[in-house]
C-alpha cells in the first residue's frame, strides 16, 4: 500500500452549507424512479424504456440519491434508493437472503462486503475503470465488490474552545484527563465503527490476539466514562451541546463539521488523528442472485460510479459529509477542502475481520453500550 503525505491536525473552520454524517440517514426514497418509496419489484416500471429493469440500491452514502438520479438521467434505467444506516441495511440483506430485494449495496467499510462475499451473495465484477495503486490494493482478489473511494476511522474531533489537551495515543484516552469526555458510535448502527474497532483490535493484538486485546481496551475506555451514540451525527450533536469534548468518528463527518461550523467562544471543532488510522473504503457490490438483465444494468451503475462523471456527483452530492472522501480512481483529485491523506494508517484484511463483525458487535452491545 503506498504511503500518502502526513495529515496535519485540522484546526481551522471554513463555512459551508448543510451537513450529513456518514451512514446516519434513515429515510427510504425513490429519487430516480419516481415510483414508490418501497424497493422496486422486478419488471418494467412506468416511464422506463422497453425492456429496462429497475434497480434497487441499498445504500448508506450521503450522495447515493444524487448519483442514482444522475445515472437514471444518463441511461434511462430507474433506480430506487433504500437509504439507511449500514447496520439496518445489513440486517435487511440477511433477512432477505433467500429472496433478495436489492440489486446493489453501497456503503463504507469493506469488512461487511467481505463477509457477504464469503457467504456467496456477491457477483464478481471488475470495472474497466483505472484505479490508483491505493485503490487497486483495496480490490478483493475475487472481484466480489468494488472500492469507490476511501475515508479513515477514526478521526478524533474535539472542542478546542472547551479543552486544551489533545491525545497522541489511544492509551491517553484512558487517563483521568479524558474521564467522561469521550464519545463514539454504536457499531451495530454505524457502518464505519466496526472497522474502527477491528482496527483497534488489529493494532493492539494482531489477528491472533486482537479481539481479546481490543475488548480489554474498550472495557477500560468504558470504565473511564465512554459515551456511545448511534451514528456520526449523534456523536457530533453530543460534542456540540457539551455532553462530550472528544468524539471518535469517520474522517468525512469530522471534516464536514469543521467546514460548516463557524467557531464561537463556546465551540470550536478541531481534528487530530491517533496512530494508526484505519483505512475505510467505500464499496459497492451486485446481488449474485439477481436476474441477468438486472446484473447487466447494475454493472453499468458500478461503471458510472467509477467514471469521472460519477465521481464528480459523489464529490458534490454531500459537500459537508460523505463527499469528503479521498478518491482512488486515476485522474480524480480530492476536494480542495480535504487535508492530505494520513501517512500513519493501516489497511485491514477484510476477509479475516469481516466474519467477526457479528460476534464483536454483539459483545459491544451487551458489554460496552
Amino acid at each position: 500500500m503506498p504511503k500518502f503525505p502526513r495529515l496535519a491536525a485540522v484546526t481551522g473552520a471554513l463555512v459551508a452549507v448543510g451537513a450529513l454524517a456518514a451512514c446516519s440517514s434513515t429515510s427510504t426514497v425513490s429519487p430516480a424512479s419516481a415510483t414508490s418509496a418501497a424497493p422496486a419489484a422486478a419488471g418494467a416500471s412506468a416511464g422506463a424504456p422497453a425492456g429496462v429493469q429497475p434497480l434497487t440500491l441499498y445504500a448508506a452514502e450521503g450522495y447515493d440519491t444524487a448519483v442514482a438520479k444522475a445515472f437514471t438521467a444518463k441511461t434511462g434505467i430507474p433506480v430506487t434508493v433504500d437509504d439507511d444506516s449500514t447496520g439496518p441495511l445489513l440486517t435487511k440483506i440477511a433477512a432477505e437472503k433467500n429472496n433478495p430485494q436489492w440489486s446493489l449495496f453501497w456503503a463504507d467499510g469493506d469488512t461487511a462486503f467481505a463477509s457477504l462475499d464469503q457467504q456467496g451473495l456477491l457477483l464478481p465484477y471488475r470495472s474497466s475503470a483505472s484505479l490508483t495503486a491505493a485503490g487497486t490494493a483495496l480490490e478483493p482478489a475475487d472481484q466480489g465488490y468494488t472500492p469507490t473511494g476511501t475515508t479513515v476511522m477514526a478521526a478524533l474531533i474535539y472542542n478546542a474552545a472547551a479543552v486544551s489537551a489533545v491525545p497522541t495515543s489511544y492509551d491517553d484516552l484512558l487517563t483521568a484527563a479524558y474521564r467522561g469526555k469521550v464519545g463514539m458510535n454504536d457499531p451495530s448502527q454505524s457502518g464505519p465503527t466496526y472497522p474502527f474497532i477491528a482496527g483497534l483490535m488489529n493494532q493492539l493484538g494482531g489477528e491472533q490476539g486482537g479481539v481479546k486485546a481490543g475488548e480489554d481496551y474498550l472495557a477500560k475506555l468504558k470504565a473511564n466514562g465512554l459515551h456511545v451514540f448511534p451514528t456520526n451525527g449523534d456523536t457530533l450533536h453530543a460534542l456540540e451541546n457539551g455532553q462530550i469534548d472528544y468524539g471518535l468518528i469517520q474522517s468525512s463527518a469530522a471534516t464536514g463539521e469543521v467546514l460548516k461550523v463557524k467557531p464561537t467562544a463556546a465551540f470550536k471543532p478541531a481534528i487530530a488523528y491517533l496512530p494508526k488510522a484505519t483505512l475505510l473504503p467505500g464499496a459497492i457490490a451486485i446481488d449474485k442472485g439477481a436476474p441477468a438483465a438486472v446484473q447487466a444494468e447494475a454493472k453499468q451503475f458500478v461503471d458510472y460510479v467509477l467514471s469521472p462523471e460519477g465521481q464528480h456527483v459523489m464529490q458534490t452530492g454531500d459537500p459537508s459529509g460523505d463527499s469528503l472522501f479521498w478518491p482512488i480512481v486515476s485522474g480524480v483529485t480530492a476536494l480542495p477542502q480535504l487535508p492530505a491523506f494520513p501517512a500513519d494508517y493501516q489497511a485491514l484484511d477484510p476477509r479475516f475481520w469481516g466474519p467477526l463483525e457479528g460476534q464483536v458487535n454483539t459483545w459491544f452491545d451487551s458489554t460496552i453500550k
